[in-house]
């Protein structure tokens, strides 16, 4: 039991340690991400903020305290990983403009969907029931709730 319980820590703080990592790159790599932005990349505030809520949400949903089940902590945190790329994969349909980005959000969708639910099975567990998830500027988000497990979303089709 200590050593799977030693394992699921190892783990937590190796995925820690990248997240660290890639976010230390990421600032040596784009020095004026953290500035204010400019006015004519003002209607990105939106999308901006989605994301970085998705973020932060997927951040928080991570730090589980492993239960000594390395098989159920992996699970535990790699879903919120999951859905941190569907939520922010959502928050691009709703503001992004590019045909083939679009498409290529509705795959991450799906193909994440799939992934959380397959996890789920793979230690005993229902897959999860869909939640609608808006795709398109103007639609109302999902409730916050079922932001907090893993959910399957409904997509639509790309903007023309």
């Amino acid at each position: 039991m200590r050593l799977a319980s030693g394992a699921a820590l190892l783990l937590a703080a190796a995925i820690g340690g990248a997240c660290v990592g890639t976010a230390v790159a990421q600032e040596a790599a784009c020095p004026t991400c953290g500035a204010p932005m400019a006015k004519d990349n003002a209607d990105e505030a939106p999308f901006l903020a989605e994301n970085a809520a998705a973020m932060d949400r997927m951040m928080a949903d991570m730090a589980v305290k492993p239960t000594g089940d390395l098989d159920r902590d992996f699970v535990a945190m790699m879903s919120p990983h999951h859905q941190g790329a569907i939520d922010m994969a959502v928050a691009y349909l709703r503001y992004g403009k590019n045909p083939r980005l679009m498409r290529l959000a509705q795959e991450i969708i799906v193909t994440q969907q799939q992934e959380i639910a397959a996890m789920r099975i793979a230690i005993g567990e229902a897959p999860g029931a869909p939640a609608p998830a808006p795709t398109a500027p103007g639609r109302e988000a999902a409730p916050d709730a079922s932001r907090h497990r893993p959910h399957m979303s409904s997509v639509t089709e790309p903007k023309p």
